[in-house]
């Protein structure tokens, strides 16, 4: 790679980052057809699904201008596909396209993908390179929820919490808004943004009687809101059933059918997973379901006795917390967990970011691997 390949990739992963909102189920990629010279040909990002990818919409551009990319370059920045899907296989539209070079920042981890765009198009003889760790690792983070899908088969698991200095999320009467300032908020609304699915508890929706839909940030999609409710308290008014976008229930296996045939006459979908000890729906089996519907990033807005089930139980791959420079002393706290004996048996994160929203920080934490 030279220093062109790591200034237009990094430009595609820039595009790439247009398609969040846009593209799920679909990763998210950005594509620059150019000449060896520095002359952009055409460029583009990955449309919602069923719609073009970003090669396709690269060589769309390309063409609208009047550019023949005969014997150019593509930088991409996740492997082009190679099977028949929703759309047909970008490998083959480069090949025709007659391009001479490809560079790609990081090979798909899709099975009907992964290694054969890249052989398809060497077969072809193109050159195709692909790009070096740091350009990877940042391809990666942009899809890490589509990774997260295919290598561990669940989806990316992100938390997000509001609190005080002293770890607080609420008064001890529920009362949380406003915690943080309106910078916070707005930021907490683009992630929503990124995710497939946000997930809460019966409990948040008893309490604060949530919307949990993206109004702060564009919204191409709404991410479509999971309810846990083992006992399906679901209030009919809830503002969380009202539009935009769509809401369903997910219960335990053993609650009586016809309280779930009732929420699904007033156009509720209700359901069913396997319980967990407690009698509620096993979180393994919930995001097993959610890997199974697609879904690559899931954002938790929830309460701490939900909050502390999914970190109790490994599932949080990363946390959200807005922390507000205020002191609430009594009130509820982050995560209910159980008492530990030791200090080394306490669950450790890491910070990967750290950012100052208004007089709120933003503190990003990813689990210390042991």
């Amino acid at each position: 790679m030279n220093s062109l390949d790591h200034q237009r990739l990094g430009a595609a992963l820039v595009l790439a980052e247009a398609a969040i909102g846009l593209s799920d189920p679909n990763p998210r990629v950005g594509c620059i057809i150019g000449t060896a010279d520095g002359l952009i040909l055409g460029k583009g990002h990955t449309q919602q699904a069923g719609g073009p990818h970003a090669e396709v919409m690269a060589l769309r551009d390309a063409r609208s201008q009047g550019h023949d990319v005969r014997g150019a370059t593509a930088w991409v920045t996740l492997e082009p596909c190679a099977h028949h899907g929703r759309t047909p296989p970008c490998c083959d539209a480069l090949v025709a396209a007659g391009l001479a070079r490809v560079v790609v920042a990081i090979e798909d981890p899709f099975p009907q993908v992964s290694g054969q765009g890249i052989a398809r198009m060497r077969a072809a003889g193109i050159d195709v390179l692909l790009a070096d760790s740091a350009i990877a690792a940042r391809a990666r983070e942009i899809n890490i929820g589509f990774f997260s899908r295919f290598e561990r088969g669940r989806p990316w698991v992100r938390l997000k919490v509001a609190a005080s200095l002293d770890g607080r999320t609420a008064l001890p009467s529920g009362a949380s808004q406003w915690i943080t300032g309106p910078e916070a908020r707005t930021d907490g609304h683009h992630w929503r943004n990124r995710a497939s699915a946000i997930l809460t508890g019966i409990g948040t929706i008893l309490s604060d009687d949530p919307r949990l839909d993206v109004r702060l940030a564009p919204a191409f999609v709404q991410p479509r809101r999971m309810v846990l409710d083992s006992q399906l308290r679901m209030p009919p008014t809830a503002r969380v059933l009202q539009p935009p976008g769509a809401c369903e229930i997910i219960t335990a296996d053993h609650v009586p059918s016809v309280t779930s045939m009732e929420l699904a006459a007033r156009g509720v979908p209700v359901v069913r997973v396997e319980a967990d000890p407690h009698g509620r729906p096993d979180l393994h089996r919930v995001l097993s379901l959610f890997a199974s519907r697609e879904f690559n990033e899931i954002h938790v807005e929830a309460g701490s006795v939900l909050n502390g089930a999914l970190l109790a139980a490994g599932l949080v791959d990363e946390v959200v917390v807005y922390q507000a420079p205020i002191f609430i002393g009594p009130g509820i706290g982050m995560a209910e967990l159980p008492a530990l004996s030791d200090l080394g048996d306490a669950l450790r994160f890491e910070p990967v970011e750290v950012a100052c929203l208004g007089n709120d920080l933003r503190l990003r934490l990813r689990p210390v691997l042991r």
